[in-house]
């Protein structure tokens, strides 16, 4: 299953917001079969704060662990909120091509 965030907006910076888009792809992201990578696109973000992603991308990743993988993932913004995630959560995500 691929997560296209920029549906989400190319500006992704609040809390709530992030929350909000995490409650509003739960259902699909419950259809992912039992073997599905979850892969997260960050194709087209412009701006990804810590605060968002941390609503969005942890519940995922503490529900899929091995199974997340990030893509798209060259934008300073998107490398500098992946790096405190990555220091919250105690990982270091997969990221793919």
């Amino acid at each position: 299953m691929i997560i296209k965030l920029k549906k989400f907006g190319t500006t992704l910076v609040s809390r709530q917001s992030g929350k909000e888009a995490f409650l509003a792809f739960g259902p699909t992201l419950e259809s992912a079969a039992d073997t599905d990578d979850i892969i997260i696109d960050f194709v087209g973000v412009i701006t990804f704060s810590p605060s968002w992603g941390d609503e969005f991308i942890t519940p995922i990743y503490k529900k899929y662990k091995d199974r997340l993988a990030l893509k798209n993932i060259s934008n300073s913004s998107v490398v500098a909120t992946l790096k405190i995630l990555e220091d919250i959560n105690k990982t270091s995500f997969r990221k793919v091509s």
